[in-house]
């Protein structure tokens, strides 16, 4: 796949900002990839919606991993904890004009391992700020908002969006199981070579319960809520451990084994995200969604709305 089919045209203004009040009032726009008919409802309608599903949820919870540097001026994003000795692998800026062994308040950069990714020490538990993507300008009132209510183990980089959704009210009325991938570089980052074949992958640490994996294996249908849950679903599903490292990376042309339908957000153009809704519902009838959701002024990326796909 070149990775030109992955742009469109965004205005600007159908980038949300904020989240919207209650957070099952944001919109889904439902497609039923058998019959290909769209409906435009409201997130809360999800468990009517979507019927006897087995819902499986994504569990992280993101650490305040967003810590300011004052000489250099930058900051340090931490992408991952390596070990239970505050070793932790993150983003740096600006990496010119750091060393190794440098101590940066809490942060003690140890290697440059490439791409502005370095092995550092952190002295003491994450303490920073919540890591909102670049795109949200505008400050965050409550930090809670950028967790799922479901969030549990700490450890990502960035909020599996597509569970922002949920409230408790809506989860009380759906059949749900649970597994966790901690979301980092892969998730985010975006592609930035002309052929999707060449973007590398780092790999992002999963689990599952053996109970949550048998429920799962033997549901009748399952749905996947966001992107990271399909990725620990068909690396299960392939016969990987319940626990360790996933770089699946899912493009059109993909066997889905465990993934019956899809809730996930509009994504970033050039985005790995993007790729794998194209590879679940189709190129085309992607590009077609995208154009639908634009038209009728739906709000995209992370605080934006939903999609279901059937």
């Amino acid at each position: 796949m070149k990775t030109r089919e992955l742009e469109y045209d965004l205005p600007p203004e159908l980038i949300a900002q904020h989240p919207v009040a209650r957070r099952d009032e944001s919109r889904l726009l439902v497609y039923d990839r058998v019959s290909e008919r769209v409906d435009h409802r409201r997130f809360a309608d999800l468990p009517d919606v979507l019927g006897d599903a087995l819902t499986v949820v994504n569990d992280t919870r993101v650490v305040p991993a967003r810590i300011p540097i004052d000489r250099p001026r930058g900051e340090v994003l931490l992408l991952e904890r390596l070990d239970d000795d505050g070793l932790w692998e993150g983003l740096a800026r600006p990496t010119r004009r750091l060393r190794p062994g440098g101590r940066y308040g809490p942060v003690e950069l140890l290697e440059h391992v490439g791409e502005g990714r370095w092995r550092l020490r952190l002295h003491g538990e994450p303490a920073g700020e919540t890591p909102l993507p670049p795109y949200i300008t505008e400050p965050l009132d409550d930090p809670e908002r950028y967790q799922t209510v479901y969030a549990d183990e700490s450890g990502s980089a960035a909020a599996p969006t597509a569970g922002l959704h949920f409230t408790e009210d809506v989860l009380r009325r759906l059949d749900v199981e649970r597994v966790t991938l901690h979301v980092g570089l892969d998730t985010f980052r975006p592609v930035a070579v002309d052929d999707l074949r060449e973007h590398p992958l780092h790999g992002e640490s999963f689990s599952a319960a053996a109970s949550a994996w048998h429920r799962i294996e033997s549901a009748p249908r399952v749905l996947a809520v966001g992107t990271t849950t399909v990725r620990v679903l068909e690396t299960l599903a392939r016969g990987g451990p319940l626990a360790g490292r996933t770089d699946l990376f899912i493009t059109p042309g993909f066997e889905f084994k465990r993934t019956d339908a899809l809730v996930t957000n509009f994504h970033l153009p050039r985005s790995t995200l993007l790729a794998l809704v194209m590879a679940f519902a189709g190129v085309e009838e992607t590009r077609g969604l995208y154009e639908l959701a634009i038209q009728e002024r739906y709000r995209f990326y992370s605080f934006g709305d939903a999609m279901l796909l059937l």
